[in-house]
This record gives C-alpha cells, sequence and structure tokens, in this order.
C-alpha cells in the first residue's frame, strides 16, 4: 500500500521518464486539493491521498502529463463543486474529456440502482473509443481502491471485489496489463472467498519457501552461461500469483503438474539475443517439448510477446522460463502505455491508433456497441464476447485470431471480412472437411474455401457467437427481403 505518495514522490517518478515542464502536474493537484479540502477516506485519510495514489500509479506506467492531471482531478467533479468547463479553463479540453470519462453518470435518473451501475458500466468499457486513457485511468483508480478496501463494509467489499472480477479484470487482460490484472485477481479473491483465499497464501508461502534454492541454482547457472556470450540480461524469479494457483488446483490439476507455477524471467536486449538464449537454456535444462511458445513470431491479440519454455529444473521441478526483450517486459506488465512509452510519439493521437490497429479488442467492442443500443443488452454482450473464456486459431498464414469459446467457422470467416463469410463455399479444420456450423477449438488451424460466385444467403441453422457474424446475418437478410418485396 502506498499511503505515503506525497507530490514531491509524484514529481520524482515522473521525472524519470518526462523531460517535462511539470508545473500543470502540480498546478492540478492544488486544484484538486483545494475541491477535496475537508473531505475524508473511510480509513481518515485526506481524500486527496487516493487522486495522488492513482496519478501515481500511472507515474509507474509512465503515462503522459495530461493523463496525471486527469488522475489527480478525477473525483472532483462527481465529489465536490467543481465542473468540467472550471477544468477546461483551467487546463485543456483533452484532462476535460479525461475526467468527464471517468465520472459516473449522476445527472439522469434512472428507475433502479441497477440500471444507473449499467449504464456507468457501458460508460466505463465504451470510452475506450473516444480515448483509451480513461479506461486505463479507471484501472488504476479500481486498483489503488481495492488496495485500501479492508476499511469498507463487507457488503461494500463484496460488491466491488465482485464487479472488479467481472469488469476491471477482464479490461486489464484486453489491454495487455498483466502486472494490474493479476494483483486485481488477488486482491478481489481476497474478499470474494476469503478462506479459499487464506489456504492458497499459505500455499503459495510454502512453494515460494521450497522452491528458493531451486529458482537461485537456475538463476546463477542461465546467468553465468549467458555472460560467457558476452549477452547483457537481467534475470527475474516469481510463483505463479494466487489466484492463477487457485484456478489451476480448481481445474482439477495437482501442484506438480502446474507447469509454469515457478517461474524465471530472462530479460534480454534484442531479439536475436531472445532465441539465442532460448538455446542456451535449452542446453543447460531438457525441456517439455509440447510447452514451448512462441509468442514473438505469434504475438496475442493484447500485443504479449515472449518465448515461454518450460524445463525439467533441479529438484525433480517444472519451471517456465519466459524469455523477451525489455521493451516487451514492459508491455507485457502495463500494456498499451508501454507501447507509447517506447516511441514518445504524441500521446492522444499515437496510443489510440495503436489500440485501434493492433488490439482485436477496439474492433470487436466497436461492433457490440454499434449493434446495441440498450445499456443492459451491450453489458451482456460484453461479457459474453470479450470477457467470456476466449479460443485462439490460426489462419493459414498463422496469424492468430481471438474468438469466445463456443464461436463457430462463420463466426471466424466473418471475423477476417465480409468477403469470407459471404463467400464461404466450404471449411477446413486442421486440413480436414468440416461443415460450416462446428465449434472451433483453441489452436485449431482453419481454411476457408471461398466461392466468388456464391450469393450471400442466411442459414438459419448456424448458431453465431459474435456480434459482427449476427450482425452482417442480418443485413443479408433485411437486403433479401427488400429484394423479394419488389419482385
Amino acid at each position: 500500500m502506498m499511503n505515503d505518495i506525497t507530490l514531491e514522490r509524484l514529481l520524482i517518478k515522473m521525472r524519470e521518464y518526462l523531460n517535462s515542464d511539470l508545473s500543470m502536474v502540480e498546478k492540478a493537484y492544488d486544484l484538486a486539493n483545494q475541491c477535496h479540502a475537508g473531505q475524508y477516506r473511510d480509513s481518515g485519510e485526506p481524500y486527496i491521498t487516493h487522486p495522488l495514489n492513482v496519478a501515481y500509479i500511472l507515474a509507474s506506467m509512465h503515462l503522459d502529463i495530461d493523463t496525471i492531471c486527469a488522475a489527480l482531478l478525477h473525483d472532483v467533479v462527481e465529489d465536490t463543486p467543481c465542473t468540467l468547463d472550471e477544468i477546461e479553463n483551467e487546463f485543456n479540453k483533452t484532462i476535460r474529456t479525461l475526467v468527464d470519462g471517468v465520472t459516473k453518470i449522476s445527472n439522469i435518473s434512472f428507475s433502479s440502482p441497477k440500471e444507473k451501475n449499467i449504464a456507468n458500466t457501458k460508460k466505463i468499457i465504451s470510452s475506450v473509443m473516444i480515448d483509451v486513457r480513461i479506461v486505463i485511468i479507471k484501472i488504476a483508480d479500481r486498483l489503488h481502491n481495492m488496495r485500501t478496501i479492508e476499511v469498507k463494509t463487507q457488503e461494500k467489499r463484496l460488491k466491488k471485489a465482485y464487479e472488479t472480477m467481472d469488469i476491471f479484470v477482464p479490461l486489464a487482460y484486453s489491454l495487455g496489463q498483466y502486472e494490474l490484472k493479476n494483483e486485481l485477481e488477488d486482491l478481489a479473491f481476497k474478499y470474494l472467498k476469503p478462506d479459499d483465499y487464506k489456504r492458497t497464501l499459505e500455499l503459495y508461502q510454502m512453494i515460494d519457501v521450497e522452491s528458493r534454492d531451486s529458482l537461485n541454482t537456475m538463476f546463477w547457472n542461465i546467468k553465468e552461461s549467458l555472460s560467457k556470450e558476452n549477452i547483457n540480461n537481467e534475470i527475474k524469479t516469481r510463483i505463479k500469483h494466487i489466484y492463477g494457483i487457485y484456478t489451476k488446483l480448481s481445474s482439477g490439476l495437482k501442484l506438480s503438474e502446474i507447469h509454469d507455477l515457478l517461474n524465471l524471467k530472462v530479460l534480454l536486449d534484442s531479439i536475436d539475443e531472445c532465441y539465442l538464449t532460448l538455446g542456451r537454456v535449452h542446453q543447460i535444462y531438457h525441456p517439455v517439448n509440447d510447452k514451448f511458445k512462441d509468442f514473438i513470431c505469434n504475438p496475442k491479440t493484447n500485443h504479449y510477446q515472449s518465448l515461454h519454455t518450460t524445463v525439467f529444473a533441479p529438484d525433480n521441478r517444472l519451471v517456465q522460463v519466459q524469455i523477451r526483450t525489455k521493451d516487451m517486459e514492459n508491455i507485457a506488465c502495463y500494456g498499451l502505455p508501454a507501447l507509447w512509452d517506447i516511441d514518445k510519439e504524441n500521446t492522444r493521437e499515437s496510443m489510440q491508433e495503436k489500440f485501434k490497429n493492433r488490439y482485436q479488442f477496439y474492433n470487436d467492442l466497436k461492433e457490440i456497441n454499434g449493434y446495441y443500443s440498450n445499456n443492459e443488452e451491450f453489458v451482456n454482450e460484453v461479457k459474453k464476447e470479450l470477457f467470456a473464456d476466449k479460443i485462439y486459431v490460426y489462419t493459414p498464414d498463422g496469424e492468430v485470431v481471438e474468438l469466445p469459446k463456443g464461436a463457430t467457422v462463420v463466426d471466424f470467416a466473418y471475423k477476417l471480412g465480409n468477403y469470407y463469410g459471404d463467400k464461404m463455399s466450404g471449411v477446413l479444420i486442421n486440413d480436414q472437411p468440416a461443415g460450416i456450423n462446428t465449434k472451433l477449438k483453441n489452436n485449431d488451424r482453419v481454411r476457408i474455401i471461398l466461392n466468388d460466385s456464391l450469393v450471400p444467403n442466411v442459414n438459419e441453422n448456424v448458431d453465431t457467437m459474435t456480434t459482427k457474424a449476427r450482425k452482417r446475418k442480418k443485413d443479408i437478410k433485411t437486403a433479401l427481403n427488400a429484394i423479394n418485396k419488389t419482385k
């Protein structure tokens, strides 16, 4: 917990990565401090400690000045007389947009608390299409609130923990923010299932003690091997996070069967060194052949990149070794903000363009937002299509396509584009003929067979899991009905 964060500490953190005038940050702090004067958190601390901590979390991710200012001001419109117009006049339109994005809807009359909650959930999720930094601020806000939630009532702890697991964990994953996702999961797990959390924590602590010597041995053996090759490296060891252990054990695996329970990360300067290091690791420790994954050549849809190999380590243990560049490590921890930090381009345009062009989540969400105008239908579809379990299938060229579990060949075809869905006459799955209603499985290789002369039609017997496929079927049906009426 970081209750000792001050403006000075925040500015020092920002100067580590920004060579800019930070007077606007000081101005934002002064306004927030003035607006929140006399307000206290349930812990008894001055309220300003919360926006300061949120801003510090974002500064640790190397966010830009506008985002840090918005973090400091993120509660002033909701909790004080300060208005959005005042923020725009004092700062700029961008900071106004960011603060507006994170402010709950309160000036509309809702029929029930549930309806209000759903409307605010939609606002949070759909804000990524306005400026993805809004969601990044909200995730940091939720992280600090979860770190300090023990002072809340049991009812509020359960509500916030459930909402965290339901909305904020999948949002963090979708943006590639694994470091934040894992901590949010552990914090929510602690309050949702306290007995299971306590047992798993004790197990985690036992594993930490018992595996320390084994991981240290690997650390020094790999370090020595790379030093002989003059390969600059940084090595980190860790254990799978608490909720991750719990989910694996709950799925029926034994502790000894969790191949990524113990982890060793090797961070390097270049991609070439990653593959060279992989060879060195395999020379020292025999790999488990079916556990090797190359996410450098085939990045995940949230832009995660790394080499994964599980090896037989000392003391008859399995250890997953992750090999990646230092830039890849930053992206794995903090996701989209790290992409901007590497390039140091114009923040709003650069980050938003990267999100639109590199993340399947953006386009999938855009489809859902355009199809469902009802708030509840929108939120339910996002949870079903984007936040639920995923499968990852491959095109013949090796491109990774992310789909919700239960998706069919039709979903896959329309994910590639309307042409593929409209002109599909057949399909090969793992080089074997299959029906277009076939549900796909993880790691399937799918080849769509096309027929340019095929007239698009509506197959009522095909189930679809994705909004894009559902919308296209509806559009075709509408067009065919219009044609039939003119005959």
